[in-house]
């Protein structure tokens, strides 16, 4: 009787365990989709529509937000400043992040373990506390209110991951790879590019559209380092106030979309590198 007891109870309690996970994952997910939901609706519902009450359950398909977001002055500018500073940012974290990778996976050195510590402690130092100095240094270098000083910056806070995501990746690819690359001739360069490169391409690829992401949604360091030559965030930030109410909905929607497309292009490449199996 009491081992039924301890079966039913078991049971009970494996039952209960499951319906709170469903239900936490199901609550997680409406957190997550409902704002975004309703994020598109109002893009894609006229002006008119935007600022009435009750809100529509499903959108218009009415192209009048955005095509006043595109029309209203300065918007595609900032919007061409966003896609520039975050090319360039892109370009750069995976030139000065690929290597440092490379070499955290491959090489034994004095100071490796801080090395690693180091790069996550860049992070550690909030953006607000160096605005001044950034400001500063990039006025007496000529740097402020250029899209190459703001790429500087958003490289800056891009390169940790960069680097631990590369790591991750090299990490990943047997060394024992290279090594019968170079017994047939290959020498370390040209073993890496035939060998190595192939497979981390796309891992390479998800870590470049990463530090693109983090560029495009970064608006405080653009908006203390630019006047006239503002991103997208920042050119937002500075008119929130005075925009109507359609033109916040397009503009938090074209934010918005750059993040979604990399969460399902780079998914399965992320849950690689943490070793999570693919469905």
């Amino acid at each position: 009787m009491t081992d039924a007891v301890a079966i039913d109870t078991g049971a009970d309690t494996r039952k209960w365990g499951k319906y709170l996970y469903v239900s936490s994952v199901v609550l997680l997910c409406a957190w997550v989709i409902v704002p975004i939901y309703f994020l598109m609706i109002n893009t894609l519902s006229s002006p008119e529509t935007v600022s009435s009450f009750p809100k529509p359950f499903f959108p218009e398909f009415d192209l009048g937000s955005l095509k006043f977001f595109a029309g209203f002055a300065g918007m595609l500018t900032a919007l061409k400043n966003s896609v520039l500073v975050a090319g360039m940012t892109m370009i750069m974290s995976i030139l000065i992040g690929a290597p440092a990778g490379y070499a955290l996976s491959r090489f034994e050195f004095r100071g490796k373990g801080t090395f690693r510590l180091l790069i996550l402690l860049t992070r550690a130092f909030p953006l607000p506390l160096l605005a001044l100095p950034l400001a500063v240094l990039f006025i007496r270098t000529g740097l402020d209110d250029t899209a190459f000083g703001l790429a500087l910056v958003h490289t800056t806070l891009a390169l940790p991951f960069a680097v631990l995501i590369t790591f991750s990746l090299f990490s990943g690819i047997p060394i024992e790879l290279e090594e019968a690359a170079w017994t047939l001739g290959c020498n370390r360069l040209t073993a890496f590019t035939k060998v190595v490169l192939p497979l981390i391409l796309p891992g390479i690829t998800a870590s470049a559209i990463f530090a693109f992401v983090i560029s495009w949604n970064e608006v405080f360091a653009a908006a203390v380092l630019t006047i006239e030559n503002r991103t997208l965030t920042a050119f937002l930030l500075q008119n929130l106030d005075t925009s109507p109410l359609h033109l916040k909905f397009a503009g938090g929607f074209i934010l918005v979309v750059p993040a979604l497309i990399f969460i399902f292009v780079v998914r399965k490449y992320l849950f690689a590198m943490w070793g999570i199996a693919n469905r």
